[in-house]
Order: C-alpha cells, then sequence, then structure tokens
C-alpha cells in the first residue's frame, strides 16, 4: 500500500481520537449537569454571571492545558498506528528518518490546524448558551460560592494531577480498543486502491 494512503489514514484517525478525547477531558472539567427542564429565560444567568463561574472554575486555564498537550499525545498514537501498519505489510521497508522527519512535520502542521478550529473563546461561548438553559441565575450563584470554597479550590487544585493520570489513560483504552479497526481499515485501503489500479497494473488472473 502507497505510504501517502496509511499516512492519510492513520492523521485522520488520530485527528479522530484528538476530538474524542478533548471532548471527554472537557466534560470532566466541567460540572456535572443533570438533565433537567430549559430553564425561563427571565431565570436565566447572564452572561457576567456565567463569566464569573468559569472564571472561578478555571476553565479558560483547563481547556487550554488540555488543548496544548493533545498534540503530543495523539502524534504518539498515530506513529504507533502507523508503525504497526506498515510492519504487516510483506515487501514494505522502514521509512528513513528524513521520510519520517517530513511526515512528523506535515501531522504537526494539520493537527494544530485541527485543534485550533474550535478555539477556546468558542467552546466557552458554546458552554454559557447551554449552561443558560439548564441552569438558574441561583444555581450559579451557588456553584459561584462553592468553588471560591477551600472544598471548590481543592477540587480544582487536584484536577491537574487527575487529567495528567486521565489522558493518557483515555489515549491507552482508545488505542487497544481500535486496534482491529485499523488493522481493518488498512487492509481495505489496500484492497480498494488495486481494485482502482488501471487493468494492466492488475495482477493476471489464474
Amino acid at each position: 500500500m502507497n505510504k501517502a494512503y496509511r499516512f492519510a489514514a492513520g492523521l485522520g484517525l488520530g485527528l479522530l481520537l484528538a476530538s474524542t478525547a478533548l471532548a471527554q477531558a472537557t466534560a470532566e472539567h466541567t460540572t456535572v449537569i443533570p438533565l433537567a427542564p430549559t430553564i425561563p429565560p427571565d431565570q436565566q444567568p447572564t452572561k457576567e454571571q456565567l463569566a464569573k463561574l468559569f472564571e472561578v472554575m478555571r476553565l479558560r486555564q483547563q481547556l487550554q492545558s488540555v488543548m496544548k498537550a493533545m498534540p503530543a499525545m495523539v502524534q504518539q498514537q498515530v506513529k504507533t498506528q502507523m508503525e504497526e501498519m506498515t510492519s504487516k505489510l510483506p515487501g514494505e521497508k522502514q521509512l528513513t528518518p528524513e521520510q519520517q522527519a517530513a511526515i512528523d512535520k506535515m501531522m504537526n502542521k494539520y493537527m494544530e490546524k485541527a485543534i485550533n478550529m474550535y478555539p477556546v473563546n468558542e467552546m466557552l461561548d458554546d458552554m454559557a448558551s447551554i449552561y443558560q438553559r439548564h441552569l438558574s441565575r441561583s444555581d450559579v450563584d451557588a456553584f459561584i460560592v462553592f468553588y471560591n470554597s477551600p472544598a471548590g479550590q481543592h477540587l480544582l487544585d487536584a484536577q491537574p494531577a487527575i487529567m495528567q493520570e486521565y489522558m493518557p489513560m483515555v489515549m491507552q483504552r482508545t488505542q487497544e480498543r481500535t486496534k482491529i479497526l485499523t488493522d481493518e481499515m488498512a487492509k481495505d485501503m489496500e484492497e480498494l486502491i488495486k481494485s482502482l489500479a488501471p487493468a494492466h497494473e492488475k495482477p493476471a488472473q489464474k
């Protein structure tokens, strides 16, 4: 199979894993809100209240921290997948250091683009609109009091260490559970490329 196709497949899976892990990490950083009827407009918190809540929750810093760490983890994930895919294809040579460096450079380029497709400011704006529908003004005031309390501050102080342990676990679990999918995709892509080759390039039927 052409190395470019393997790279595209690996990078595509990596970006998918990045978005999945980011969504999981974002949910881990935010308050768990049970499903509830939509709050009437006259009882919804103001954007200023929610900005204060997000500030005391350190939400911006947490999201930025997750997004900063994501590329390195996903790059390792994709690299591992590509090595596994290459090792199972007969007759394929290992990438040279120059080829690997070129792939890493391209991967970093598109990883940065993928991460920046959904900026933190936009995340917070979207989250605020959802919070408004599910939390009342009194709820938000109570959360602000909690996160300003010693218990709330302790929770926030502990979250970086929690996430430092949690994110590698997310990537490991995802890698383990997508291995079969990756192998199947590599096989199917190889067969597809063979089927699309011009007739004179196809092996003769016995």
